[in-house]
Protein backbone atom coordinates (compact mmCIF):
# COMPACT_ATOMS: atom_id res chain seq x y z
CA UNK A 1 0.00 0.00 0.00
CA UNK A 2 1.30 3.42 -0.89
CA UNK A 3 2.04 5.76 1.95
CA UNK A 4 0.26 9.09 2.26
CA UNK A 5 3.41 10.92 1.22
CA UNK A 6 3.80 8.81 -1.92
CA UNK A 7 0.26 9.70 -2.96
CA UNK A 8 1.05 13.41 -2.59
CA UNK A 9 4.17 13.28 -4.72
CA UNK A 10 3.60 14.37 -8.30
CA UNK A 11 6.07 13.38 -10.96
CA UNK A 12 6.11 15.61 -14.01
CA UNK A 13 6.77 13.84 -17.25
CA UNK A 14 7.59 15.99 -20.23
CA UNK A 15 6.32 14.43 -23.43
CA UNK A 16 7.11 15.43 -26.98
CA UNK A 17 4.14 17.79 -27.12
CA UNK A 18 3.01 18.60 -23.62
CA UNK A 19 3.25 17.94 -19.92
CA UNK A 20 1.47 15.14 -18.09
CA UNK A 21 1.14 14.81 -14.33
CA UNK A 22 1.96 11.21 -13.62
CA UNK A 23 1.40 8.77 -10.84
CA UNK A 24 -2.38 8.75 -10.76
CA UNK A 25 -3.72 5.41 -9.50
CA UNK A 26 -6.09 5.11 -12.47
CA UNK A 27 -3.44 5.55 -15.19
CA UNK A 28 -1.90 2.58 -16.98
CA UNK A 29 1.84 2.66 -17.64
CA UNK A 30 2.85 2.90 -21.28
CA UNK A 31 5.91 1.05 -22.57
CA UNK A 32 9.06 3.17 -22.88
CA UNK A 33 9.13 2.74 -26.66
CA UNK A 34 5.45 3.61 -27.28
CA UNK A 35 4.86 6.09 -30.07
CA UNK A 36 1.69 7.30 -31.78
CA UNK A 37 1.83 9.35 -34.96
CA UNK A 38 -0.21 10.61 -37.89
CA UNK A 39 0.68 8.76 -41.10
CA UNK A 40 -1.46 10.98 -43.34
CA UNK A 41 -1.95 13.77 -44.04
CA UNK A 42 1.60 15.06 -43.65
CA UNK A 43 2.40 18.13 -41.58
CA UNK A 44 1.87 21.22 -43.75
CA UNK A 45 -0.35 19.41 -46.28
CA UNK A 46 -3.21 21.06 -48.14
CA UNK A 47 -6.29 18.84 -48.26
CA UNK A 48 -9.83 18.97 -49.58
CA UNK A 49 -12.79 19.62 -47.27
CA UNK A 50 -13.20 15.86 -46.74
CA UNK A 51 -10.00 13.86 -46.28
CA UNK A 52 -8.62 10.72 -44.61
CA UNK A 53 -6.50 10.72 -41.47
CA UNK A 54 -4.41 7.56 -40.94
CA UNK A 55 -3.14 6.71 -37.46
CA UNK A 56 0.17 4.99 -36.67
CA UNK A 57 1.29 3.24 -33.46
CA UNK A 58 4.59 1.63 -32.45
CA UNK A 59 5.48 -0.25 -29.26
CA UNK A 60 1.84 -0.92 -28.31
CA UNK A 61 -1.23 -2.56 -29.79
CA UNK A 62 -4.67 -1.24 -30.66
CA UNK A 63 -7.64 -2.66 -28.75
CA UNK A 64 -11.25 -1.44 -28.55
CA UNK A 65 -12.43 0.51 -25.53
CA UNK A 66 -13.35 -1.77 -22.66
CA UNK A 67 -10.83 -4.47 -23.62
CA UNK A 68 -8.41 -5.05 -20.73
CA UNK A 69 -5.20 -6.16 -22.44
CA UNK A 70 -1.69 -5.02 -21.39
CA UNK A 71 0.15 -2.47 -23.54
CA UNK A 72 -2.87 -1.59 -25.68
CA UNK A 73 -5.10 1.40 -26.20
CA UNK A 74 -7.30 3.12 -28.72
CA UNK A 75 -6.94 6.37 -30.60
CA UNK A 76 -8.38 9.78 -29.80
CA UNK A 77 -7.94 12.72 -32.18
CA UNK A 78 -7.62 16.27 -30.92
CA UNK A 79 -8.76 18.71 -33.63
CA UNK A 80 -7.67 22.34 -33.19
CA UNK A 81 -6.88 21.64 -29.54
CA UNK A 82 -5.14 24.27 -27.48
CA UNK A 83 -4.02 21.80 -24.79
CA UNK A 84 -3.90 18.09 -24.08
CA UNK A 85 -6.54 16.40 -21.90
CA UNK A 86 -5.85 16.26 -18.18
CA UNK A 87 -3.73 13.30 -17.06
CA UNK A 88 -5.63 10.59 -15.20
CA UNK A 89 -9.05 11.80 -16.35
CA UNK A 90 -11.15 10.17 -19.10
CA UNK A 91 -11.03 12.09 -22.38
CA UNK A 92 -14.38 13.67 -23.14
CA UNK A 93 -15.79 16.07 -25.72
CA UNK A 94 -12.50 17.76 -26.59
CA UNK A 95 -11.39 14.75 -28.63
CA UNK A 96 -12.86 12.58 -31.38
CA UNK A 97 -13.04 9.05 -30.00
CA UNK A 98 -12.18 5.82 -31.88
CA UNK A 99 -13.23 3.21 -29.34
CA UNK A 100 -13.77 0.38 -31.82
CA UNK A 101 -10.04 0.23 -32.51
CA UNK A 102 -10.15 2.22 -35.75
CA UNK A 103 -6.81 3.17 -37.29
CA UNK A 104 -8.11 5.79 -39.73
CA UNK A 105 -11.05 8.13 -40.22
CA UNK A 106 -12.57 10.44 -42.77
CA UNK A 107 -12.90 14.05 -41.59
CA UNK A 108 -14.77 17.01 -42.99
CA UNK A 109 -13.49 20.35 -41.75
CA UNK A 110 -14.21 23.94 -42.76
CA UNK A 111 -11.76 25.79 -45.00
CA UNK A 112 -8.72 27.21 -43.28
CA UNK A 113 -5.84 26.08 -41.12
CA UNK A 114 -6.33 23.30 -38.56
CA UNK A 115 -4.21 21.24 -36.18
CA UNK A 116 -4.46 17.50 -35.55
CA UNK A 117 -2.92 15.48 -32.72
CA UNK A 118 -3.40 11.84 -31.66
CA UNK A 119 -3.61 10.70 -28.05
CA UNK A 120 -3.75 7.04 -27.05
CA UNK A 121 -6.31 6.17 -24.40
CA UNK A 122 -6.60 3.03 -22.31
CA UNK A 123 -9.68 0.80 -22.04
CA UNK A 124 -11.38 3.55 -19.98
CA UNK A 125 -10.40 6.44 -22.32
CA UNK A 126 -7.74 7.65 -19.84
CA UNK A 127 -4.35 8.73 -21.27
CA UNK A 128 -1.50 6.39 -20.35
CA UNK A 129 1.43 7.34 -18.13
CA UNK A 130 3.51 8.78 -19.61
CA UNK A 131 1.05 10.09 -22.19
CA UNK A 132 1.39 8.59 -25.65
CA UNK A 133 0.76 11.60 -27.92
CA UNK A 134 1.72 12.44 -31.45
CA UNK A 135 3.42 15.52 -32.74
CA UNK A 136 0.78 18.18 -33.49
CA UNK A 137 0.50 18.70 -37.24
CA UNK A 138 -0.95 21.65 -39.14
CA UNK A 139 -2.99 21.25 -42.30
CA UNK A 140 -4.80 23.66 -44.61
CA UNK A 141 -8.29 22.77 -45.84
CA UNK A 142 -9.29 24.22 -49.23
Amino acid sequence: MKSFIQKLVLIFVITGSGIAIAGSDNQRKSPDNAEVYIIAPEDGATVGKTFTVKFGLKGMGVAPAGVDKPDTGHHHLLIDGKSLPEAGVPMGDIVKHFGKGQTETELTLPEGQHTLQLILGDMNHIPHYPMVVSKKITITVE
